[in-house]
């Protein structure tokens, strides 16, 4: 399978609805897509949580990438200062 490739919301919801709301079996639908069974499974299993849960899960993971920005951020700044303060310990003597 194609590695990398992202698809969109509405043809994630459309898929699984064919298997779900039409009775197409997880292998056809996933055939006639050009997608993999497992895929598939995955995105019923997510879309099979209320939309409130899906939406606390997406939050979460924006938060998540917030704080890993600030402390990649902040591990930054610690190492520049560690730096500045050798630097000028150095200097004083």
């Amino acid at each position: 399978m194609n590695k990398g490739i992202r698809f969109t919301d509405e043809f994630k919801q459309d898929a699984v609805a064919q298997v779900v709301e039409r009775g197409y079996a997880v292998s056809e639908v996933a055939e006639r897509l050009g997608i993999s069974t497992k895929s598939l499974y995955t995105w019923k299993a997510q879309l099979a949580k209320s939309p409130r849960v899906r939406s606390e899960v997406a939050d979460q993971a924006a938060e998540i990438r917030r704080l890993k920005r600030e402390l990649a951020r902040v591990t930054e700044e610690r190492t520049i200062l560690k730096k500045a303060t050798a630097y000028f310990a150095r200097e004083s003597q």
